[in-house]
């Protein structure tokens, strides 16, 4: 077993051999630029782009002709808020999202507030979801798209998007799924969830890191967005830049082995959540489960430990790789802007583990960070006067504490 143990699957995962063995002639012989169009070498990459294209369309139902290539999720959020902003503000001015997004939807979100627009964030309720009463009594003439992420990346909740995209539908809306987390680990169709437009990483499935995707519907309705990069008017004229053909090859065949995996590989992961769980509340008891329980990604457990300090827990699973929070925000020690908006107090959200298992996880693995996270806990919990008050039935919010 290598230690650290790998439990941070929902950050970033790591590239799956096949998908290397399939990049390398790429990134040796195989080096055309694929906007090359008089030669032999610059066929041979643009005939690897559009396989790719295929793949990743498959694992979405979505056609090849729909797909965009990107640098990865971040930058597919960004073209899909403000790009749909520029096109049809004419239209209207508002759009719909939520208080747990990713960063990069709630910041191009706060970026297009200034140029003019008018965001509804919607709040969720302990369990992370949305109302969708309130997604519908948001909706006003002036709406013209609603951006949601299909599962959380911090706590693995899942909003049902079918049901969403009827919504948008019926009210002729865009919408625009965040499918960072969900794209090659549970099913995911564009046609039947109603999506218009959707964005998908690499990295996030056993794929390279810097390649995304966006998804941008070409009927019914045809859905046009402006270009946040311009130059050259590669990918339609939507993202300009030489494309990263290695990277293209190795997110396709990343598309293409999560597609025949989903099915096998969702039931044995979610299956060894389950064993980490179950493990780690036999011997602990106040420990809180952030999210829902069922409807969540089967590869994320985010807990949180009371009567701990987070920081000496963190530093006590040095074997783990694991999180607190998201990896884009972990920067800051402000307890995660996720839970707080679920409701979950200050104490805990500074105690919350993310747990993100993966395709290469072994029960071993899961066994050994049982342990590891009880014996830490204990460990910590004998050292905290507020843990034996709490034992000793004390209620410590209406303890007297003398500042002396």
């Amino acid at each position: 077993m290598k230690l650290p143990i790998y439990l941070d699957n929902n950050s970033t995962t790591p590239i799956d051999l096949r998908v290397v063995e399939a990049m390398m002639p790429y990134l040796t012989e195989k080096f055309g630029n694929a906007a090359s169009r008089s030669h032999a070498y610059g066929w041979e990459g643009e005939e690897a782009v559009e396989k790719a294209r295929t793949q990743i369309g498959k694992l979405i139902g979505a056609t090849s002709k729909e797909i965009v290539f990107t640098s990865g999720a971040t930058e597919s959020i960004n073209i899909a808020i403000k790009g749909a902003y520029e096109m049809y503000g004419e239209k209207g001015n508002h759009i719909i999202t939520c208080v747990t997004e990713h960063k990069a939807t709630l910041d191009s979100a706060k970026y297009i507030e200034k140029h003019g627009a008018k965001v509804t964030y919607l709040p969720v309720n302990s369990l992370g979801q949305i109302n969708l009463e309130e997604l519908k009594n948001a909706i006003t003439p002036q709406t013209i798209l609603v951006s949601l992420m299909h599962a959380n990346n911090e706590m693995g909740t899942i909003h049902p998007i079918a049901e969403i995209g009827k919504i948008t539908k019926e009210k002729g809306i865009l919408f625009h799924v965040d499918a960072a987390q969900t794209a090659g680990k549970i099913p995911v169709n564009v046609e039947q969830m109603g999506i218009d437009i959707l964005s998908l990483s690499g990295h996030k499935m056993y794929g390279p890191k810097g390649i995304g995707a966006l998804y941008v519907r070409r009927s019914n309705p045809r859905v046009r967005l402006a270009p946040v990069v311009h130059g050259g008017g590669h990918e339609r004229g939507l993202r300009s830049g030489t494309l990263n053909v290695p990277a293209i090859v190795g997110l396709g065949k990343a598309a293409e082995l999560a597609l025949e995996e989903m099915e096998s590989e969702a039931k044995r992961v979610a299956d060894l959540r389950d064993r980490l769980y179950k493990g780690i509340t036999k011997e602990l008891d106040e420990v809180y489960l952030n999210g829902h329980t069922t409807e969540r990604l089967p590869n994320n457990l985010n807990l949180s430990f009371a009567y701990v300090e987070g920081e000496a827990l963190m530093m006590g699973f040095k074997e783990l790789a694991v999180s607190s929070g998201s990896a884009c925000t972990s920067a800051s020690l402000e307890p995660s802007y996720v839970l707080k908006a679920m409701g979950v107090g200050e104490e805990l959200a500074h105690t919350s583990i993310r747990f993100g298992l993966g395709r290469f996880t072994t029960p071993e693995e899961v066994d050994f960070a049982i342990d590891k996270v009880v014996g830490t806990v204990k460990r910590l919990r004998e050292m905290s006067p507020l843990y034996e008050m709490a034992k000793e039935g004390i209620d410590l919010k209406s303890v007297q504490w003398n500042p002396h």
